[in-house]
């Protein structure tokens, strides 16, 4: 029994360690590059590129038919129909990232008919939902806690087009280059990912797809569609928002204080990602194991964005102006306040993972639909008044209530929101 834990626990600390090193080699390359990327682009033409990408991520959702948690489970659980399982949410990812491009192109050509540089980018930038579908391999290899072969694979991609965004820089390329090098990215991670898939001894030839299975799959699946939609909502919405009502250059502005607020929320997501299936596991063994698993998740991911939220706030002046330069000096305050959303989704993505094992995927929309709709109310109030800095308003004041505010209010979810509300008050991790 003690060497079957600890042969789990090596192989959690071996996947995490991949993906937490893949994110921090991300980190470092991503930064001097998109830092050096907005440097010369500049706010206005920053801000038209970061508003095309947000406006196509408002439809990424039905790409990912919210299968992610739910396909890991059935995996771990069904090793065995493991072909079945896999087959069948391609075929769901794939109608899925049709139905996203296509109703993404209607709704820019519907809202912009006399801007064709915004359709064009929005229109290559809603293509890479076509790519998700290949994140299935991705799941599989999480599942197994094998993630050494994504990460590679995602990193060549990644290398790749940092590359080639260094060398549009020196060409003084359009702004369209840039979108198609977003685009070029994803394509690359879909290949490598097939390849590694191969070189692990599996065959994608061998999926097999059934509608039972597909049907099962999403009305599993289905309120995380909604629900992840709601999240990209209350994520992206702000940016679309501040384009309508302001301007790309006040985009611009506040997309380069997401751009650093937002560096390190893979830290959250890799760490999660590798204890999903221990979590899935303890509630097999007992429920106070499972809520002491929990309680500890929590905890780790308070304490982390407690140790990423108080620096930044300290020195947020001193970061944009040594990154960005005095075009973007405004992106300083914004970034100084928004960086405290990152502590409420990192409690948000432990909570999403509680919430998946216990198959509570109907309160998962309404705590995210009820972030959205906060978020999207607040913008109206305040981006009129305050630019930028009412956007970052109501994103924090969105991601605690979806993550914390939401648990208390809903009576299921009371108790979840007493153990968020100790991990704020006492992170306790030792």
């Amino acid at each position: 029994m003690s060497l079957g834990l600890f042969a789990a626990a090596s192989r959690w600390k071996e996947n995490a360690g991949w993906l937490l090193g893949e994110r921090v080699a991300k980190l470092g390359v991503g930064l001097v590059v998109g830092v050096w990327v907005a440097r010369y682009l500049g706010p206005e033409r920053l801000g038209v590129l970061s508003f095309a990408l947000a406006f196509a991520s408002l439809f990424s959702a039905l790409a990912g038919v919210g299968l992610d948690g739910i396909l890991v489970r059935d995996l771990i659980n069904d090793p065995q129909g493991s072909d079945l399982t896999l087959g069948s949410a391609f075929l769901l990812r794939l109608l899925g990232g049709v139905a996203a491009l296509f109703l993404c192109l209607g709704a820019v050509f519907w809202l912009y008919p006399r801007d064709p540089e915004i359709r064009v980018l929005v229109a290559i930038a809603s293509a890479g939902s076509l790519f998700q579908t290949f994140e299935c391999i991705d799941l599989w290899f999480q599942s197994q806690q094998q993630s050494r072969a994504a990460v590679i694979a995602r990193s060549i991609a990644f290398a790749i087009a940092a590359l080639l965004r260094v060398a549009l820089i020196l060409a003084q390329a359009p702004l369209l280059a840039f979108a198609l090098a977003a685009l070029l990215e994803l394509g690359l991670a879909a290949l490598g990912l097939a390849i590694a898939y191969r070189a692990s001894g599996r065959r994608l030839w061998r999926w097999r797809a059934t509608a039972a299975r597909a049907l099962a799959l999403f009305k599993d699946s289905a309120p995380l569609i909604l629900s992840a939609g709601a999240i990209m909502i209350y994520m992206r919405i702000d940016q679309v928002m501040l384009g309508q009502m302001a301007s790309t250059a006040e985009v611009g502005i506040y997309s380069a204080a997401v751009r650093l607020a937002e560096l390190w929320y893979f830290v959250p997501v890799a760490v999660v990602a590798s204890l999903f299936p221990e979590v899935l596991r303890a509630r097999q063994e007992s429920e106070a194991l499972f809520l002491d698993k929990l309680q500890r998740l929590y905890n780790l991911m308070a304490f982390l964005g407690y140790a990423v939220a108080v620096p930044t706030t300290l020195f947020a002046g001193t970061v944009v102006r040594l990154l960005y330069g005095p075009a973007f000096a405004r992106s300083a305050p914004m970034l100084a306040l928004l960086i405290w959303a990152g502590l409420f989704t990192n409690l948000g993505v432990a909570r999403s993972a509680f919430l998946t094992a216990m198959n509570w995927n109907s309160l998962h929309l309404a705590t995210v639909a009820l972030g959205a709709a906060v978020n999207v109310a607040l913008n109206f109030l305040l981006i009129p008044r305050y630019g930028g800095m009412g956007a970052v308003i109501a994103t924090c004041v969105a991601y605690w209530f979806a993550a914390h505010g939401a648990s208390l209010l809903l009576p299921r979810l009371r108790s979840t929101g007493c153990m968020l509300t100790r991990a704020l008050v006492y992170p306790r991790i030792w």
